[in-house]
């Protein structure tokens, strides 16, 4: 059956690796667009020092969320591929969470579907995240700059406090 769309993961990931199974024997590609999201030794909010964050998930149910997102993805944009890599357990400063990458024939396609990939994953994926920092560990929130990501493809979220 080939790469699955989706993997939830510990081991880290290698881009290149990951966009050429994407591609393989697909001749119509003529865009790749990949993201890839890395732990930040700074929390935006409150600026304060990360020393590692730690990613858990809900296993079954959230690969089922990401299929369900690429699935959307295929019906807005006319996309050939999509690959969702996302890590969890504990992650330090300057490692990689998160791989979006997408294949079109045309790179606009290829650009929107890895972005509205990424703002879906930032609020509906069932993610949660704990930092730690000097003044403790601490359960990251919703934001609602995630939301009003979210809002510009027509979807309404409620994550954020």
């Amino acid at each position: 059956m080939g790469t699955p769309r989706v993997s939830i993961q510990t081991q880290d990931f290698d881009l290149s690796e990951e966009v050429a199974r994407l591609r393989a024997g697909e001749k119509r590609v003529g865009a790749v667009c990949s993201f890839v999201g890395t732990v930040r030794d700074r929390n935006g909010v409150s600026d304060s020092s990360v020393q590692s964050m730690e990613l858990e998930h809900y296993p079954g149910m959230t690969e089922k969320s990401i299929e369900a997102m690429i699935d959307e993805a295929h019906t807005r944009f006319d996309i050939l591929g999509a690959r969702v890599v996302h890590r969890v357990g504990l992650l330090e400063p300057l490692d990689q969470i998160v791989l979006v990458a997408v294949t079109s024939a045309h790179r606009g396609e290829s650009f929107k579907a890895c972005e509205f990939l990424m703002d879906y994953l930032k609020t509906q994926a069932p993610f949660w995240k704990k930092e730690a920092t000097p003044e403790g560990a601490h359960w990251v929130d919703a934001r609602v700059s995630d939301d009003d990501a979210l809002a510009r493809w027509g979807i309404t979220g409620s994550n954020a406090s």
